[in-house]
């Protein structure tokens, strides 16, 4: 039986997501128990189904504005629903984490609590992203780290094909590093020194640069790069996809043509906005912890946690924290249990 834990009372809709995402994966996943952290009595009341469900009462809850995410935690952390959650997953009461609270508080959380692999130096958020071919892909880091040195990025691009063969189903992942110019040779130092290591890189399938007008075309299964660029690139891909999609609602409206095309159209558009739609991935991983750990976008619905919980469950099935150790090179294999 596979053991989630969740952080009930994370993100803009707290209970009304996580409670109705958790009864809905029970009604699914007949393999799965659901581990509930926060206030016992504010979450009974919303339980129409107590079925491999449980709870451990916190009193309290990480704000989402929290300005100083190391020093919150440690005041918190044996009564914050976030870091209870991931005390109890470094001591291997749950088998992965799933919230959608602050982000930074929960790179942190993950970080000082559960704590990092063993000789891993920085660890990443690496959502799935979408694709005009239809399949998925990794984009990292999108968060975790303002910079990453040229070791780190190489580490974390093994880390990623491990992922993207366990969870994505690809045999053989490319990975291709994000840049100004797809040629040899640009970028800052730091973009340069990666691009040599990642050619050198035995462990992954080096395709080269990557400019950002091809993150949504390339021919890549994994676009990696330090985490302010990759948050940059992340945000204005939410945020051009939604100013589409409303571009598009107001053209529609703006003419009859347009309403009655709309009548033709609308099972495509349907199918072109799940496409594109966050909530059919779920969150985002947090790749070099000892522990599955997903963080679900902080204004999840029922049905965006429901898919956070669902990557959970399939990082765990999949074994993904031992095939990354795996990947690690010999000389610096570590003991997951740590």
């Amino acid at each position: 039986m596979i053991k989630i834990g969740v952080d009930a009372m994370g993100g803009d809709l707290g209970l009304n997501a996580t409670i109705k995402a958790s009864l809905d994966i029970i009604r699914d996943y007949k393999d799965v128990e659901i581990v509930l952290y926060g206030k016992e009595d504010l979450i009974k009341p919303l339980l129409i189904n107590n079925e491999r469900i449980s709870i451990v009462d916190c009193p309290n809850v990480l704000d989402m504005g929290e300005h100083d995410p190391v020093r919150a935690i440690r005041r918190e952390k044996n009564t914050a629903s976030l870091c209870v959650l991931m005390n109890e997953a470094k001591e291997k009461k749950v088998d992965a984490c799933i919230t959608s609270g602050p982000t930074q508080c929960v790179v942190v959380a993950a970080h000082l609590l559960i704590r990092k692999l063993p000789q891993v130096e920085r660890i990443a958020l690496c959502p799935i992203i979408p694709n005009l071919d239809g399949k998925p892909r990794l984009l990292l880091d999108v968060g975790a780290n303002v910079e990453l040195k040229a070791c780190h990025i190489s580490l974390l691009a093994q880390f990623a094909t491990v992922v993207a063969k366990a969870i994505l189903g690809y045999n053989d992942p490319k990975v291709g590093l994000l840049n100004i110019g797809a040629e040899e040779g640009k970028g800052r130092p730091v973009d340069k020194e990666t691009y040599e290591l990642l050619k050198e890189n035995k462990y992954i399938n080096f395709y080269g640069n990557v400019e950002p007008n091809e993150v949504l075309m390339a021919p890549c299964q994994i676009i990696i790069t330090d985490g302010f660029t990759g948050n940059v690139c992340m945000k204005t891909m939410e945020g051009t996809a939604k100013a589409m999609a409303k571009m598009l609602k107001e053209e529609i409206k703006a003419s009859l043509g347009g309403k009655i095309g709309y009548l033709f159209m609308r099972k495509n558009l349907a199918r072109f906005a799940k496409r594109m739609d966050s909530k059919e991935i779920g969150g985002a991983m947090i790749l070099g912890i000892g522990t599955p750990v997903v963080k679900a976008h902080g204004n999840s619905d029922s049905y965006a946690f429901y898919n956070a919980i669902k990557q959970g469950i399939n990082m765990v099935k999949n074994d993904v924290i031992n095939h990354i150790i795996a990947s690690l090179p010999s000389e610096d294999k570590v003991d997951g249990s740590n």
